[in-house]
């Protein structure tokens, strides 16, 4: 199959390139520095694709870093057109291709439900509508568009992914190697996690069975408490958690952005179980001893 990837260069979509060229795929990643490409055929801009150019798959996980920076005006602005702005380019160039996709995978994440609380989530649920609830749900309306061209439409809403080298993961491993890491606020928000070879899984199954279509959330069926991630990174790494974070400083310190860490989404890939996906990565502990390489 052909297959173009936006945001190909970052965390999810290189190691999705890696996944999709090894099973012998011809990838072609949009990219605005495709001289830093490697392995795969790159272009700069939708401008470089023609009447003639034709995918079988296109999947789209471009977007600005949503926790760099804190959340500016300019700041929102950026990561708003870094993914919606994109995708409206997306669907303006299947429009004029000749042969039309057969899928567009567009990505999208368990922001989409805001702040939830101890409510378990299921892509049935109701919306959000903070920043990142309504980033999520006006990233979806513009992938949706494509859908009056015959192109079947997967949404991946993706939950915290754990890999190595990249994602949150990343972030949250030095303060907890010196014994500095703890619990945020009160650790109660559940978070929503999945290992990254369950979502490059459940990318294949959307390629192979035309079946699916609409929202997925992409994410294992046991989410955790922030407590409890605390305590099992801990143990794994073999340091103390003894150093909360609390609310009162995280948000001065972060502004809007910290309801990312405060706020509390229990979701569940109900479509997912419903189709008969079988997740290799159930039990968090599990999972990050295989990221982090611990027996």
């Amino acid at each position: 199959m052909k297959v173009l990837i936006t945001g190909g260069t970052g965390f999810l979509g290189s190691a999705l390139c890696r996944s999709l060229s090894a099973l012998g795929h011809a990838v072609t990643v949009l990219s605005r520095h495709p001289e830093t490409v490697e392995g795969v055929q790159a272009i700069a801009s939708f401008a470089q694709l023609g009447a003639s150019d034709s995918f079988d798959v296109i999947i789209n996980l471009a977007g600005a870093p949503i926790v760099d920076a804190r959340w500016t005006d300019a700041r929102k602005q950026v990561i708003r057109d870094s993914r919606i702005a994109l995708t409206q380019q997306l669907v303006a160039s299947i429009a004029k291709m000749s042969v039309k996709p057969q899928l567009l995978i567009s990505g999208s994440a368990i922001g989409y439900y805001g702040d939830h609380g101890d409510k378990p989530l299921t892509e049935q649920s109701e919306s959000g509508n903070d920043f990142s609830a309504q980033l999520c749900q006006d990233w979806e309306a513009a992938a949706l568009q494509v859908e009056q061209y015959g192109v079947r439409v997967c949404l991946i809403r993706t939950g915290l992914v754990i890999g190595a080298g990249g994602g949150f993961l990343q972030r949250m491993l030095l303060p907890f190697r010196i014994g500095l890491g703890g619990r945020l606020g009160d650790g109660q928000q559940w978070m929503s996690w999945i290992h990254i070879h369950d979502w490059l899984a459940i990318v294949l199954l959307m390629i192979s069975d035309a079946s699916l279509q609409g929202a997925y959330n992409a994410t294992a069926p046991n989410p955790v408490t922030n407590n409890g991630f605390t305590k099992t990174l801990a143990k794994i790494l073999k340091r103390p958690a003894i150093l909360p974070v609390p609310a009162w400083l995280l948000k001065p310190l972060l502004g809007e952005m910290s309801a990312l860490l405060l706020g509390s989404q229990r979701v569940l890939p109900e479509c997912l179980l419903a189709q008969g996906f079988n997740f290799q990565y159930t039990d968090l502990e599990t999972a990050l001893q295989d990221v982090l390489g611990h027996p």
